[in-house]
């Protein structure tokens, strides 16, 4: 689905053409779809689109390019896969030419085989060329062939591209701040989810496997219009909750472990990323709320400190703090905030970072350092604030009724003007919130 109107693509590519052109005219971009990868034999794997040419043009449909040129007119064309009444009974429709120019703002449209044919002309007269190599190597070879070709014709008084720069320089950063119709698609994203987290609360029993509290999600996902999972989904009970990327999700879950979920699902290509842990049966263990409990003090310090003019890494440090000086307070550290602090103690309990930016990709696209120093947040970008203390259940260091407790907290945060927007905030938190939702 795609609840973006088609004059919110076509005001996207304004403002990345504006970009182009002001850094000087006579140039061509070009956004390749995102390639389809073979599963087994002729067996794929799920589609979905690369995001800077969705982002640009609501366009689903493998084999296909868009080409931008800036001068003295501005012309959009694509290349898309032909109508094919015998290929769309096995896959379906597709839009075809005739579509692509009635509903994606192509002012000229070919199918995809005239790309060859098609691209030297495009690059014919003009000094940049917009395209990110090394991602895609079979398209590489294209473009770089349609150059050389658009250089032979020199003789003919043609010139050609000179300088070939990455178009994520401008569209992602226009994909960092967030618009209110892209605000629309993130703040229903994080609503599913957060349906699909408080029922996992509800539904989560011991004797239940992982996989069925992963299957939950997934019915829930796609119950509420999401198209798909934003990434593969943590379900870890035990000691499979202190496994940061855990996937196996295959474990049979017992009474009185915690359950750490990261989940969520993607709406109209924007991703939301949650995470929750709670108790199966309903009731934290002392060790397990106080772990808990000093998880979500630094989360929660964490979010006050997302605000315009901070950092990632000042998050990160609040973050650090509140969790260092707990661990001491529950004596799972001895010694000095500060200087534990300096010599990274806390790495054994915390050992990943607290944010990344979110959008159509769940680690989405944006700098993270501006002129060699931490960029400062601006109204308009959306992260995640998400810490957490992991402890293996062979980690000796600490006495054995700590070991095996894995908690993390995630929600997804937009920068205002003012205090900061938890777009994730229904899904229940607090100690009492979650021992609520779980009895429900």
């Amino acid at each position: 689905m795609c609840t973006c109107h088609s004059e919110v693509y076509a005001k996207r590519r304004r403002a990345f053409l504006d970009a182009v052109a002001q850094r000087g005219e006579d140039a061509v971009c070009l956004f390749p779809s995102a390639p389809v990868f073979t599963r087994n034999n002729d067996v794929e794997h799920e589609y979905r689109q690369d995001s800077d040419l969705f982002y640009l043009t609501g366009w689903s449909e493998p084999q296909s390019v868009l080409v931008m040129e800036v001068g003295k007119e501005r012309k959009n064309t694509m290349f898309v896969r032909p109508r094919d009444a015998g290929r769309e009974v096995w896959d379906g429709p597709r839009w075809g030419v005739d579509g692509a120019k009635a509903h994606f703002g192509a002012n000229d449209a070919f199918t995809y085989d005239k790309l060859a044919e098609e691209l030297p002309k495009l690059f014919a007269n003009k000094k940049r060329l917009y395209y990110r190599l090394g991602v895609n190597r079979a398209m590489d070879d294209k473009v770089l062939e349609a150059v050389d070709r658009t250089r032979a014709r020199a003789k003919l008084g043609l010139t050609w591209p000179t300088e070939i720069i990455d178009p994520g320089t401008i569209v992602h950063e226009m994909r960092l701040f967030k618009g209110a119709d892209d605000l629309v698609a993130m703040q229903r994203a994080a609503d599913i989810t957060a349906e699909a987290h408080i029922r996992a609360m509800a539904r989560a029993k011991a004797g239940m496997h992982e996989f069925e509290v992963e299957a939950l999600l997934l019915e829930t996902f796609r119950k509420h219009g999401s198209e798909r999972p934003a990434y593969g989904s943590i379900v870890g009970s035990g000691a499979n909750a202190t496994i940061l990327h855990y996937r196996q999700n295959d474990k049979k879950m017992a009474a009185g472990e915690l359950l750490l979920i990261d989940a969520g699902c993607e709406y109209d290509y924007f991703a939301s990323d949650v995470t929750r842990t709670f108790p199966i049966g309903g009731k934290f263990s002392k060790e397990q709320q106080a772990i808990y409990e000093l998880v979500l003090a630094a989360q929660e310090a964490g979010i006050e400190k997302t605000r315009k003019g901070s950092t990632l890494e000042q998050i990160h440090a609040v973050c650090v703090e509140v969790i260092t000086r707990g661990l001491v307070s529950l004596g799972l550290l001895q010694g000095e905030v500060e200087q534990l602090i300096k010599d990274e103690a806390y790495k054994p309990f915390y050992m990943h970072k607290t944010s990344h930016w979110l959008g159509m990709d769940v680690h989405d696209v944006g700098n993270y350092h501006v002129g060699g120093k931490a960029r400062d947040l601006e109204p308009g970008m959306v992260l995640t604030v998400e810490p957490g203390i992991y402890i293996g259940r062979d980690y000796d260091k600490v006495p054995a009724e700590w070991r095996g407790i894995g908690v993390r907290i995630e929600d997804d945060i937009l920068v205002t003007d003012g205090a900061p927007k938890n777009l994730t905030q229904a899904i229940p938190k607090t100690v009492a919130e979650v021992q609520q939702a779980c009895a429900a």
